[in-house]
């Protein structure tokens, strides 16, 4: 949802074309289901409510008092009752404000308990998302719906919702007063508010678009500082001899911006200006109206009464003009709860059958079983991919880039699950196995490696929270990083940096390697896990990639012939099908893909690293 326009709260009577646009359908189920989040605090809710009625009751009595003080204390020239009147009108304002802030703080309550409960249940939602949901969504647009929108559901509640009660318990309230008092003045008083409202609405519209415009040329502002003043920026400004041409540029943005913050700074001063004019003019009318009818026709009315229905007519400013703005207030929390529901409605689309199992041992073998995939309907990625993987075998997949390599991995550990055809873990359909007990025993090490902002320790143990001081070390030793940690102060304590950037490439992966060597999986994945390193950290990582896969049954996407060769079996992949298959002589004897990918990587890459 669109957040507000900057300039106060004109902006917030009047929606963006955006929001306009999107503007959602407010039905009897979604507001069914907005109240169902309110249902388990209905106690407080009470509470609540009888709260608003009486702090609103009692924010009016001071007012009728006003007429007491006038007729009885100054006009009667009775200090006893000025001085008495006086006091109860300040005892049952203090007792409103007490139970204002009694009101504010269950609001508050509400709110967070409900921002808390929406908070967990989209986290834990999420987390039962497939990968393919986190590739197709910015993850901007993830966090806002997770922090934004439901940050904006506590607005609602402590601010639309009591708003709401708020002003209209308050324009009744104010109205029957004003009518019990003298209902030809109240008619009057009625009668005068549309003269407030209306130029507040059209000052208040003329002002939000000069408010959208200076916004939007405050972004393009922005915009040039950010492109120009970058460090790419100015190079290629300086490149090219731009500077000049960019000055210009900036300084005409700038002028447009100097105009428009000035005419929107008038507009403000000519509304209040306009405010000020029409708002006297409703006290102006009932004063004209009530001293005729006391001097003339009405020997009842007293100047107190008068001043009464003049201050409840200023009471009633507020609530109608609140609830006018409140359409706009209401459409955007609807609009709020709509994205927020759109979240919790979305299918998930990888988790556990009804009937999943959990088998007391694993052996990690694979077969996978004329396997089709596509992340689109109409673009299938995996074409009839059949292949066996025996228990403490291992095998590398290689192929050019985009042929699916990585895809075929990623169907064993259920990231995706296939459109066609079965993979089987252990023996079983990894559809029918427990998720956890699958992920337990399926280690990937990834090319894209990924490190929490904390200490060497605090990662490795995100594997095995329980492991000893010496199983860290021992994953350590296995990974070929334990020379690095002894090199740090702070051993194994030592700060890797936000996403390990206090560590090199090499040092990173091979990190993640040992966290994965200390999660002890059945099956180890090893996806291109040095493509990205210089020859000495590739070096680094190689030396302790080939003794573990000797060991265990393993996975290998590999750009390194020494990895490959250490595969019993190469499977080569194009364009989603295995096209060759077997040893590496065999292989570079027939001539086909691998032939290719034999002189034009592998052997370049073992000639540099003789080298």
């Amino acid at each position: 949802m669109s957040q507000p326009m900057r300039g106060g709260p004109m902006g917030r009577g009047f929606l963006t074309e955006e929001e306009k646009a999107n503007r959602p359908r407010v039905t009897g189920a979604l507001l069914k289901r907005v109240f169902s989040y309110l249902k388990p605090y209905w106690k407080q809710l009470a509470l609540i409510l009888a709260a608003i009625a009486m702090s609103s009751l009692l924010g009016l009595y001071p007012s009728i008092l006003t007429g007491r003080i006038i007729d009885e204390g100054l006009i009667g020239r009775s200090l006893s009752a000025l001085i008495k009147l006086i006091l109860l009108s300040l005892g049952v304002t203090l007792l409103s404000s007490l139970i204002s802030v009694g009101q504010n703080y269950l609001n508050t309550w509400i709110a967070q308990h409900i921002a808390f409960d929406m908070r967990n249940k989209m986290y834990a939602h999420l987390q039962r998302m497939s990968q393919r949901f986190f590739t197709a969504n910015n993850q901007g647009d993830i966090i806002t719906r997770m922090t934004s929108d439901i940050s904006g559901v506590e607005r609602v509640i402590t601010s639309t919702f009591t708003s709401i009660l708020s002003n209209v318990i308050t324009l009744i309230a104010a109205l029957v007063i004003m009518y019990r008092q003298n209902w030809v003045l109240a008619t009057i008083g009625v009668l005068v508010v549309p003269l407030f409202i209306i130029p507040t609405r059209s000052a208040g519209k003329t002002r939000w678009s000069l408010t959208r415009e200076s916004q939007e040329c405050n972004d393009q502002v922005n915009g040039i500082l950010n492109e120009t003043l970058s460090v790419s920026g100015q190079l290629l400004v300086k490149l090219f001899g731009k500077e000049q041409a960019e000055y210009e540029r900036y300084r005409s943005a700038n002028e447009r911006m100097v105009k428009l913050n000035i005419k929107e700074s008038m507009a403000g001063r000519w509304f209040f200006m306009v405010i000020q004019t029409f708002s006297s003019i409703g006290p102006m009318a009932l004063y004209l109206v009530g001293g005729i009818l006391m001097m003339k026709y009405d020997q009842s009315i007293s100047v107190g009464d008068i001043t009464v229905m003049v201050t409840m007519l200023g009471r009633l400013y507020g609530p109608v003009n609140n609830l006018l703005n409140m359409q706009v207030e209401w459409i955007r929390s609807m609009a709020m709860f709509t994205r927020i529901f759109e979240y919790f409605d979305l299918p998930v689309e990888i988790e556990n059958a009804p009937d999943a199992i959990t088998p007391d041992s694993c052996d990690g073998s694979v077969i996978f079983s004329h396997v089709g995939f596509s992340y689109e309907p109409e673009r299938e990625i995996l074409h009839n991919i059949s292949f066996t993987l025996k228990a403490g075998h291992s095998v590398a997949i290689v192929g050019p880039s985009g042929s699916g390599k990585s895809t075929i991995i990623n169907l064993i550990p259920r990231l995706y699950d296939t459109k066609f055809g079965t993979v089987y873990f252990g023996g079983h359909d990894v559809k029918k196995l427990d998720l956890g007990f699958l992920r337990k025993n399926v280690g990937i090490v990834s090319q894209e490696t990924y490190l929490f902002n904390g200490t060497i320790r605090e990662n490795l143990l995100y594997a095995k929270p329980d492991a000893t001081e010496e199983e860290l070390i021992e994953a350590c030793k296995q990974a070929n990083i334990y020379d690095f940690v002894l090199k740090q102060p702070e051993g194994l304590d030592a700060m890797v940096g936000n996403r390990g950037l206090k560590l090199s490439g090499g040092e990173k992966q091979r990190l993640s390697i040992a966290r994965v060597l200390l999660k002890d999986p059945v099956l180890l994945i090893f996806d291109e896990a040095t493509s990205a390193l210089d020859s000495i950290s590739e070096a680094k990582i190689q030396e302790a990639i080939e003794p573990i896969i000797q060991n265990r049954t393993s996975i290998l996407i590999a750009h390194r012939l020494s990895t490959i060769l250490a595969a019993d079996e190469i499977l080569v992949v194009k364009d989603g099908v295995i096209c060759e298959r077997g040893v590496h002589a065999d292989l570079v004897k027939a001539g086909g893909t691998y032939t290719e990918l034999y002189e034009t990587q592998f052997k370049k890459a073992l000639e540099k690293a003789e080298g």
